[in-house]
């Protein structure tokens, strides 16, 4: 029987990180001597490779200034992660995922983190044991590049028939489109339902209860090819 792939997102798809993210952005801006940046516009880079995320939210800083910002937002996390925070996860994400696991799917991450944000979320309870392959932007290019899918793919002896990618972000469905499979949306993230539908989301579910819906319906019509 053939087993269908889902490769999720983690930030803003999985994991509630969308206060974290602009807090690290507001923190990063003062410490280069700028105003701190709208949530909106922090919002808008979230999902791409760090150093374009930064580059897109200020695009008029010179090199150094620059890499002086992109180390602001590292050391801002590493701060929030020494005092003990961690994102949590969405509600009924951790379900979900053992739902699909349970049922058949294999299952797989690809994400704007660095490889040690990867390690860090593999890390929570019974995470390791969900997903037979990782992939971020540290790995090489990062979305909307089909690099991470790609990857995913060969990973889990997929082809794109049968996969689907879930994001929160026009990103995400950018670089599924890019990889020729499906891809869905989820309207909790730093997107917007409509900001996704105009990339090319097949689908944005509101809840994750609807998302498994469309994946088992997915399912239905892959395991009958």
């Amino acid at each position: 029987m053939t087993r269908p792939l889902a490769v999720f997102d983690i930030d803003g798809t999985l994991v509630d990180s969308r206060a974290s993210i602009h807090r690290a952005a507001c923190e990063a801006a003062r410490d280069i001597g700028l105003p701190e940046p709208e949530y909106d516009r922090v919002r808008m880079t979230v999902g791409l490779k760090l150093e374009q995320a930064m580059a897109v939210l200020e695009p008029g800083l010179d090199a150094e200034t620059l890499a002086r910002f992109i180390a602001g937002f590292r050391a801002s996390f590493n701060r929030m992660y020494a005092e003990g925070h961690e994102e949590p996860l969405y509600p009924e994400a951790m379900s979900t995922l053992r739902r699909l696991h349970r049922d058949g799917w294999r299952l797989a991450l690809a994400t704007g983190q660095n490889r040690r944000g990867v390690a860090r979320n593999l890390a929570r309870e019974g995470w390791a044991d969900l997903f037979l392959s990782s992939h971020c932007a540290e790995d090489g290019p990062g979305k909307p590049d089909p690099a991470m899918l790609h990857a995913a793919m060969a990973a889990c002896d997929s082809d794109p028939a049968r996969t689907v990618m879930i994001g929160d972000t026009a990103h995400d469905i950018t670089m599924a489109i890019n990889a020729g499979v499906l891809p869905l949306g989820v309207a909790w993230g730093f997107h917007t339902v409509e900001e996704q539908r105009a990339a090319g989301a097949r689908h944005v579910a509101g809840t994750f209860s609807e998302l498994t819906v469309v994946l088992d319906g997915f399912a239905d019509l892959t395991r009958a090819a």
